[in-house]
């Protein structure tokens, strides 16, 4: 299942917001956890682990779901969003 995003605890307007956000302090990205089973990654996306991605949509996962993505944590610790 796809996961929430928010940016200084809203919800993020656009997947290119997101991006320019990770880009400059991705500590104001939040991950929201959306299922009660499985492994899935809740925090800010600056303490994603290492070799770990996170599927996500947006606006909100449950209500409005516009644009999707996915932020990956690389080797080199660099986060991307595709």
């Amino acid at each position: 299942m796809s996961q929430g995003i928010f940016i200084d605890y809203r919800r993020p307007k656009s997947k290119k917001e997101i991006k320019e956000v990770l880009a400059t302090d991705p500590s104001r990205v939040l991950i929201e956890r959306t299922s009660i089973v499985g492994d899935e990654y809740d925090g800010p996306a600056s303490d994603l682990p290492a070799d770990k991605s996170i599927n996500f949509v947006g606006p909100d996962p449950f209500t409005k779901r516009n644009f999707y993505g996915t932020i990956k944590r690389k080797p080199d610790g660099s986060l991307t969003v595709s």
